[in-house]
């Protein structure tokens, strides 16, 4: 029987006799039939863009069951694509490696939009680079003296286009609605601004501040919009403890700032190949996760 390798470079995961569609940074994806796909959620780790080639213990398991506490607790806002994530409801030919559990979603195929629906309530990462730059973010102009990490008068929504190789760039509501259609970009602005204050009000009642989060739509065979991929991870979200919070510069968090701030210390261009990582950042950045699933679930 096949496993996905612990330590190995990019621990790509190949399942015999299933075709694999996709292989993500994080996620591979899997075609059960033309109308089912298998996300199998591996502990790689990105930045910058780039695959590292080290491995984060236990991450592709929190990722699948924090997106699934999320796309429980969210459904009444919007469908989404999850069909189940317990491996003993799947196939026998899934049921058969064991290794898949706790990290494998089964979810409805949509033709996904191209690109990224990205929320935004605090001044931090590109919006605060761009801020500094021009004053804007994607558009919306901001009052003066705003300082990194400041809440923003109220949460904006700033699309990005997902880029094939490269960085995604930020885009504005204009060029967002050119690619995706009018009555489409309106819908996907207000859903991921109501699903981003819903978590937020949530996460904020147990001392997580949700800085800004990324949500990704498809479209199923019946032309019904889905929420899809992954749900407020810190893959996809910036998540900070609440009771440090202070604006003014980087905060503590439990998503992967912790390794991206690590990688900036080093005399790296951000480009392939990218370097590895020191057993302590592996270790510390293993633990936020677990903490912020720990943290925002009650389930340890």
């Amino acid at each position: 029987m096949m496993k996905p390798s612990t330590t190995s470079d990019s621990a790509q995961i190949d399942i015999p006799g299933m075709q694999l569609l996709h292989r993500g940074k994080v996620r591979d994806v899997f075609e059960i039939d033309p109308e089912t796909l298998l996300l199998v959620a591996t502990d790689r780790i990105s930045a910058f863009d780039c695959v590292l080639p080290v491995l984060i213990p236990g991450k592709g398991e929190v990722l699948t069951k924090l997106s699934r506490f999320w796309f429980d607790r969210l459904a009444h806002l919007t469908a989404n694509h999850l069909i189940s994530t317990d491996l003993d409801s799947m196939s026998p030919e899934i049921q058969g490696y064991q290794w898949l559990r706790g990290r494998s979603t089964l979810v409805r195929r949509t033709t996904v939009f191209p690109v990224e629906c990205v929320v935004r309530g605090y001044l931090e990462g590109s919006a605060w680079k761009e801020y500094e730059a021009t004053g804007m973010i994607c558009g919306h102009r901001l009052p003066q003296g705003m300082r990194q990490c400041d809440k923003l008068y109220a949460p904006l929504f700033t699309p990005a286009t997902k880029a094939v190789a490269g960085h995604d760039e930020n885009i504005g509501f204009d060029r967002f609605s050119a690619i995706v259609g009018q009555e489409s970009a309106e819908y996907l602005r207000e859903t991921s601004l109501r699903l981003y204050s819903a978590a937020s009000d949530y996460a904020a009642a147990r001392g997580i501040v949700i800085a800004d989060t990324k949500f990704e739509f498809g479209r199923d065979k019946d032309g019904n919009i889905l929420l899809i991929d992954e749900v407020l991870t810190p893959d996809s979200s910036r998540f900070w403890p609440a009771e440090s919070y202070e604006p003014g510069h980087p905060q503590p968090s439990f998503d992967k700032q912790f390794v991206r701030e690590y990688l900036e210390t080093l005399d790296w261009d951000k480009k392939p190949p990218a370097p590895t990582l020191p057993d302590a950042v592996i270790e510390a950045t293993a633990k936020r996760y677990h903490d912020a699933y720990r943290i925002l679930t009650a389930d340890s």
